[in-house]
């Protein structure tokens, strides 16, 4: 049976950016290093730019896990930041689910690390009391392919939408009339071929 379509809607979504933290950054290995930290930072630059409301949480990160990663500190310095003491499951933690519902938002747009614990178990949680919830799975890392791939097959099957940051932001924004500078410039900053796309377009528009 097919699933309607529900599109992001930048005014009823929010960002959760569930324990991007240094040490479990060490165990990606589904994807390059740096091409998922820039993922990362994309999403991140987009939920500022959309003006989304976003969380931080990290998981006992006196530990193994590691803090935070410090550009998401800079990048939100007035976001809710929650350090869970233990909890494996983010949706576990009273403070983290209070953040999620004082955002009065409806969709829930999650990322983290790793992709079949931090941002699966919270995403069934969430589907479980209806939020919609969407998944940046570029912005998400894990051991390697086939623990990706499970984890993705099992959200998926639940009722989560699976997207890359780029799509996120496509479908958030819209139209290319409402700030073609802005959004271009975004996508220059992470995606180098896109760069050069926008200074031949900045050429074409200087061009007497």
């Amino acid at each position: 049976m097919s699933t309607p379509y529900i599109r992001l809607d930048k005014d009823d979504a929010a960002v959760l950016l569930v324990d991007h933290q240094t040490g479990l950054a060490s165990l990606v290995r589904d994807i390059e290093p740096d091409q998922f930290k820039n993922n990362v930072l994309a999403l991140a630059d987009l939920a500022r730019y959309f003006e989304l409301p976003t969380i931080l949480t990290t998981s006992f990160e006196t530990g193994p896990n590691g803090p935070l990663m410090a550009e998401l500190k800079e990048t939100f310095p007035e976001a809710p930041y929650i350090a869970r003491p233990g909890q494996i499951n983010a949706w576990d933690n009273d403070d983290f689910v209070a953040a999620v519902r004082a955002t009065g938002k409806k969709q829930l747009i999650i990322a983290g690390i790793v992709t079949e614990v931090c941002v699966a178990f919270p995403t069934l949680s969430a589907l479980a009391e209806d939020f919609e919830v969407f998944v940046v799975t570029d912005a998400s890392g894990t051991f390697n392919a086939l623990t990706r791939d499970a984890a993705l097959d099992r959200m998926s099957a639940a009722g989560a939408q699976l997207m890359t940051w780029f799509g996120v932001a496509c479908e958030l924004h819209r139209d290319w009339r409402n700030d073609v500078e802005g959004l271009g410039t975004l996508f220059a900053n992470h995606i180098p071929d896109y760069k050069h796309l926008m200074e031949g377009h900045n050429a074409r528009q200087s061009a007497p």
